[in-house]
Order: C-alpha cells, then sequence, then structure tokens
C-alpha cells in the first residue's frame, strides 16, 4: 500500500471512532464544594459575590473541572479513547497540543451537588496541516449532570500531530536570546476585537493601560467587557507605572512551536496596581527567573510587525 493509500486507510480508521463512549455513567471524584470554588476565584481573580456566601453557585467555567480524575483517572472510563490515541501515536502523531472547548450551561451548580457524566468521541478530523505540524483534531463531547439532572455540556479538542520538521541547516540554537525565537519565524498575532482594541492601541504607544470599573473603581487586567466584581459595564483606564514582581512562573519546554525555541520562562507578573498578567521575562536566563523577582515594564519588538510588553529583571530600563 503507497502512502496515500495508508493515509486513507488511518482516516477511515479513526472515523470509526466517531460516536463511540469515552466515558459512561462517570463519577465526579468530589461534590462541588467551597473549598475549590475558593480555590478557582482566587487563581482567576474573580471576585463576584455570587460565588460566595450560603446562596454561592460555583462559577459557570468550572464546568471541567467537576469532572477531572487526576492522575489517577475515574470510574466509567471507556477503552475507546485511549485506543484512539494509541492508534494516533503508532501513526506516528505523538505530540499533543490542546487547541480549544466549549461550554453551554444548563443550571447553576451548587455546593453539594454530586457530578455524573458521559463522554463521546463526537469527531475525528482528517488529517490537517498546521503550523506545528501535520496530524488529526480530535474533539469530545462531555455531558454532565448534577443530582441527576443535565447541567451542561463540555466540549474539547486536541491536536494529534507530528511535529513540523526544521528547515534544513537551521542550527537547533539559532535563536535570538531575547525574544526566544528562531530568526525568520514569526510570533503569533495577537486576537484584537473590539473589547481589547484600546489595550492594544496603548502597547503600539508604550503604555500599559489597566481597565477601571467606573462602579466600583476595580481593577482588571487583561481587558473585559464588564465588571467581574459588581458587573457594570462601564470603565476607564488607568496606566500602569511599571514596577512588578514575578508572582509565580513556568518554564516551557513542550511542544516546540515554531516561532519559540525551549526552553524559555513564562511569568504571571504582579504589577504595583495590584492587577497580574501573563508575560516574558527578559535580561536573565530562563533559569534565574525566581517567584518575588522584581521587574520593571518595557516594551519587546519581537518583528517588523508586532511589539509587545514584557518585563526586564531588576530595576527601572
Amino acid at each position: 500500500m503507497d502512502h496515500e493509500g495508508a493515509a486513507h486507510d488511518l482516516d477511515a480508521r479513526l472515523k470509526a471512532y466517531e460516536g463511540r463512549a469515552a466515558a459512561r455513567a462517570a463519577i465526579g471524584k468530589d461534590r462541588v464544594n467551597e473549598p475549590m470554588i475558593r480555590h478557582w476565584c482566587e487563581a482567576m481573580g474573580d471576585t463576584n459575590p455570587a460565588y460566595e456566601g450560603p446562596d454561592a453557585v460555583a462559577p459557570p467555567t468550572m464546568l471541567q473541572a467537576w469532572t477531572m480524575g487526576g492522575l489517577s483517572g475515574h470510574t466509567g472510563r471507556s477503552e475507546a479513547y485511549d485506543e484512539l490515541l494509541a492508534l494516533l501515536d503508532g501513526a506516528g502523531y505523538t505530540s499533543v497540543v490542546a487547541t480549544d472547548c466549549e461550554q453551554e450551561y444548563l443550571r447553576p451548580l451548587r455546593p453539594g451537588d454530586a457530578i455524573t457524566f458521559d463522554a463521546v468521541i463526537e469527531s475525528v478530523s482528517e488529517r490537517k496541516r498546521t503550523r506545528l505540524g501535520t496530524g488529526h483534531f480530535v474533539t469530545t463531547r462531555t455531558d454532565i449532570r448534577a443530582g441527576g439532572e443535565p447541567a451542561g455540556t463540555h466540549r474539547f479538542r486536541i491536536l494529534k500531530y507530528a511535529p513540523a520538521a526544521r528547515p534544513r541547516g537551521e542550527p537547533e540554537t539559532a535563536r535570538d536570546p531575547e525574544t526566544a525565537r528562531t530568526p525568520g519565524t514569526r510570533r503569533p498575532r495577537p486576537v484584537i476585537n473590539r473589547d481589547n482594541a484600546g489595550f492594544w492601541e496603548a502597547v503600539a504607544e508604550h503604555r500599559l493601560l489597566i481597565q477601571r470599573c467606573e462602579a466600583c473603581a476595580a481593577l482588571r487586567l487583561p481587558w473585559l467587557p464588564g465588571c467581574n466584581a459588581c458587573g457594570s459595564r462601564r470603565w476607564d483606564t488607568v496606566q500602569a507605572c511599571g514596577s512588578g514582581t514575578v508572582f509565580s512562573y513556568v518554564v516551557m519546554h513542550h511542544p516546540p512551536f515554531t516561532a519559540f525555541d525551549p526552553p524559555y520562562a513564562v511569568a504571571l507578573v504582579e504589577l504595583a496596581e495590584g492587577v497580574r498578567m501573563v508575560s516574558n521575562v527578559i535580561g536573565v536566563p530562563y533559569d534565574e527567573v525566581r517567584i518575588g523577582m522584581p521587574v520593571t515594564l518595557t516594551f519587546l519588538r519581537v518583528d517588523e510587525e508586532l511589539e509587545l510588553p514584557v518585563f526586564r529583571a531588576g530595576g527601572d530600563d
């Protein structure tokens, strides 16, 4: 069988998994509970009063969290999903990246709710060529119940792919130490829409603007159409002074995106104004970034079109 024939045969075998169960009558490991809600809200910086007190509800976007099985998995898991991933691994699509998710909410979840769910392999795409490499998109749909009643639906999509080869002759280490990218590649463009256009316009002017609610004065970053503290849609902005500290960080080793050469540090920076943002720390090697490290805002031109707010380790730039 030639290469194209083998590819068509694989596509047919993958398609056969559509509609098969990934989990049946699975049971959430924990009931909806206040400690997990509190930790979620603290991590997200969400101070909405609806998530506190005797009549609290869980943030809707926690829908998937109540179905997670952790390292030990969960009851009701079907072998079909593992078989599908093994088939893709065997065909050379050994890398994986989460691409997107969609959620539909049918009723609020409250502390004490017992969670059950079913999951199905909804679709497996034909072979697709992406900037990361060639592979297949796999979508699962999870139908979630609380106390036996439908509570929501969660669709989760991954790409199982074979990483694209580097251009012949390009050295592995040929990268700019500041931008952490291989020359000749471009960083992904930020998604600019009506809700955040003002932020990027200010960045082009070397200003970092933070939204401020006109009703309750709460600050927020990234920009949102409404206040997550009081719900008001009226806001103005304040300009960040530029000082901050590293609140947390991770060192990225995998996957090797074409516009980035790992390892590199991605930091959650707490600004002097109290809000946090994700960015890069420059001026020090990735393995010298530390929690509590003072940083200063600067603006880094990563290519001929794109300039980004980043943070330089140490004092004023």
